[in-house]
């Protein structure tokens, strides 16, 4: 790694010692505080191995994402603290997982699909529901599947015409990786919501949103781990579609 001058190593201590302010800042205000150049600022990332300002920042919210600063964590103590920016840890790093080319592949699946078949086990069955019921409302034909003993068979005899939406925390249920396999047998589209890239069902995805799931597990004796990288990729996909449908009636 190249070695910082005087100015980009004082710079470095700075930052080093102003995290919480840093996370949040702009590359103009950080050279302000610091009394530094902007330039200095993108030399002495790039010297620190990142491909700029922009990407330091998302290391180091990943890095320190317990010490951003929100009101509600001067009023708590450091486990709930810990708590409280998971939750913004997981948002953040999936909203950094996504692709506008898929959400825009994604909304013009739905738009062109007679049908749309959802598919959800466990946990994530009531955001599959509040998927189903959104569509609904949009005046597209939905349904949505969790039965184990039904879902393969829909799998095999829905319409040619449909798109399949399967939302699967880590994309290893049995039941939904097996529809799965028949539905891109039957060339049916498949718009995939996860938060592991390397799940069995991930190869038979045409549109493949994957989202950050945390490692923390307050639960750790049951499989009930947070869904909120689910919600928020399942919204994200819903107001998309609201949107480009909207601006076909404009």
């Amino acid at each position: 790694m190249a070695t910082l001058s005087p100015t980009e190593a004082y710079l470095w201590d700075y930052i080093e010692n102003h995290q919480q302010a840093v996370v949040n800042a702009s590359i103009t205000q950080l050279s302000t505080a610091a009394n530094v150049s902007p330039a200095t600022v993108v030399r002495t990332m790039k010297k620190k191995g990142f491909n700029g300002y922009t990407d330091f920042r998302h290391d180091l919210l990943k890095r320190t994402g317990d010490a951003a600063p929100f009101s509600i964590l001067e009023q708590v103590d450091d486990q709930i603290k810990k708590v409280i920016m998971q939750n913004q840890v997981e948002v953040y790093n999936t909203l950094e997982n996504l692709k506008v080319s898929v959400i825009e592949d994604s909304v013009q699946l739905l738009a062109k699909a007679e049908i749309v078949l959802i598919l959800a086990r466990g946990l994530s069955e009531s955001i599959a529901s509040e998927v189903t019921l959104k569509l609904q409302l949009l005046g597209k034909y939905a349904e949505f599947f969790s039965d184990p003993n039904i879902i393969q068979t829909i799998a095999g005899q829905v319409s040619s015409k449909a798109v399949a939406i399967t939302i699967t925390l880590n994309g290893e249920t049995p039941e939904l990786v097996a529809a799965a396999k028949t539905l891109a047998a039957r060339d049916i589209p498949q718009i995939i919501l996860t938060t592991n890239a390397e799940a069995p069902i991930v190869q038979y995805a045409d549109e493949l949103f994957v989202g950050y799931k945390s490692k923390a597990a307050y639960f750790d004796k049951y499989e009930v781990a947070s869904r909120l990288p689910l919600q928020v990729m399942s919204r994200i996909l819903l107001d998309s579609y609201v949107v480009r449908k909207r601006g076909q009636k404009s």
